[in-house]
């Protein structure tokens, strides 16, 4: 299998095979980050590929030109009628292969991801299980959109509805899980029957580049998946602004979500978006705390922090708050910091902006009067790279802004609640709705808490979805709209047309 075309990067991705856990990786490698019609190419404007841990440069990516969107677009578009009109279980069979090529090739997949982002290796591993496994969900569903027959008034009339693909789809992602947003994107859109042109985070490309190579070997036809790679400021706004665009998919933040709305509006194309969010994590006096706590805490540390959904608010009952806040605490104070090939529990942010965005943040809620518990610096011994301490604010006024912004960090701020009616004014307060977290052993407060939380997702005595199959990654207010992935995601991907028809001829 060919990765990335240069000499170089294919030495690189050889030493890799061998040892998937290898730390010494001296080669540099020089990525094409241009794909239309089937060909790698690259530009003469070079981005570095820094590593998070360490603040090292090991590659550069030549990046696409703005030119290069016109070329992508219209490549797209050749491929669109050949692409849409190819057998469903074609299709679908084309991403069952990929999906298997996914899981053969997991740990330099990992691997690629995990130092790129600078996540653990156990996590980006995880990562890159949860994308094969979408892919492998959605090519089940490729031949299985159907439409309707609908009832008529006379019999010589009939009607129905099918589910026909946009056209050519623009997806553009962001940086902290590349590999499993690739494949929530770019698996619903395909084998709905769409062409694509991708744009991939130009801080962390490199996984998404892979993937789409295994699309390559899978079969995929060229012109039918490109890939355009730069800074989004520049590329994305032309990508989703281009008249040749029939459909936009972003995820990212509410601030670039509503410029891309804007883009998407010069031409009234229509637009999906995952934004943020704040996701409450609420604790009842009832709740299994041996089960409860390293949860929550898994879900605000994983990845530093850097979810969309990650768990950044812990609500408590006050008659639990004194052991809740010292079993956290305490949970807090074992988290090991390391890089991506020592594969600990947590690994730094992404990059210096993001990293003095968070203490930035963090500096102003102390002003604010939130009070800190564990850490917000950087940790002994790790003076290179990006690391930022796990992190636990408590906060008494749920009017400080740090209750209610999105901070992309391992930043924890923990409040108190009296009651159900109370703890739902808690978790309803911010302009996000993507998740929340119920912790209760009685049932009907479950019931009655999800019916009342705003938001897409809610858990109960769990973070997430891990036990539900084809679960719809929902969300409200502002964190977009979105069904995400599972068994709406074709769907997001379709049109439905009507049609309606008089039968003629004899009536005998």
């Amino acid at each position: 299998m060919r990765l990335h075309i240069t000499r170089e990067h294919l030495d690189w991705w050889n030493a890799l095979a061998d040892d998937p856990y290898v730390t010494t990786i001296d080669t540099v490698i020089d990525q094409p980050g241009t794909l239309i019609d089937g060909t790698w190419t690259g530009g003469d404007q070079v981005l570095p590929t820094i590593d998070p841990a360490t603040g090292v440069e090991y590659g550069r990516i030549h990046t696409s030109a703005t030119s290069d969107v016109d070329r992508a677009v219209a490549a797209a578009r050749a491929a669109s009628r050949n692409w849409s009109r190819t057998s469903p279980s074609e299709r679908g069979a084309l991403l069952s292969r990929w999906a298997q090529l996914i899981f053969e090739n997991q740990e330099r997949l990992a691997a690629i991801e995990a130092r790129n982002v600078g996540k653990p290796l156990s996590a980006a591993r995880m990562n890159i299980i949860i994308a094969g496994s979408i892919m492998a969900y959605t090519a089940g569903g490729a031949d299985k959109l159907t439409g309707a027959t609908l009832p008529v008034r006379q019999p010589e009339f009939f009607g129905y509805t099918v589910r026909e693909p946009y056209g050519v789809c623009a997806i553009v992602l962001p940086w902290n899980v590349p590999a499993l947003l690739s494949a929530a994107n770019l698996a619903p859109a395909l084998a709905a029957g769409n062409t694509v042109v991708l744009k991939p985070s130009e801080v962390a490309p490199l996984v998404v580049h892979a993937l789409v190579e295994l699309a390559e070997a899978a079969g995929l036809p060229p012109g039918v998946l490109n890939v355009l790679t730069g800074v989004g400021a520049d590329l994305g706004a032309a990508l989703v602004s281009h008249p040749g665009i029939d459909h936009v998919s972003f995820v990212g933040s509410v601030a670039t979500g509503r410029l891309v709305m804007q883009g998407a509006a010069q031409h009234l194309t229509p637009i999906k978006l995952e934004l943020g969010g704040k996701s409450p994590n609420i604790v009842f006096p009832d709740a299994d705390l041996d089960v409860a706590i390293p949860t929550i805490v898994r879900s605000i540390t994983e990845n530093a922090g850097q979810n969309c959904n990650a768990g950044s608010r812990l609500l408590v009952h006050r008659s639990i708050i004194g052991e809740v806040r010292d079993r956290v605490l305490a949970q807090m104070t074992g988290i090991r910091l390391g890089a991506w090939d020592e594969d600990l529990d947590m690994g730094p942010l992404i990059n210096t902006v993001q990293h003095q965005r968070v203490s930035g943040i963090l500096d102003a809620a102390l002003r604010d009067g939130a009070e800190l518990l564990i850490g917000g610096g950087r940790p002994q011994g790790r003076d290179a790279g990006n690391f930022l301490e796990p992190t636990v604010l408590e906060v008494a006024d749920r009017g400080a802004p740090v209750i209610a912004q999105e901070i992309f960090g391992p930043v924890l701020t923990l409040e108190t609640f009296s009651d159900e009616s109370d703890a739902i004014r808690s978790a309803n307060s911010t302009d996000f709705g993507l998740l929340a977290c119920v912790w209760t052993q009685d049932v009907s407060r479950a019931l009655r808490m999800s019916a009342e939380i705003q938001a897409g997702q809610v858990s109960v005595n769990q973070f997430a979805d891990a036990g539900v199959i084809g679960l719809p990654f929902n969300m409200y207010k502002a964190s977009g709209f979105s069904a995400g992935n599972g068994y709406r995601a074709l769907y997001e991907f379709t049109r439905e047309k009507a049609v309606a028809v008089k039968l003629l001829g004899s009536q005998d």
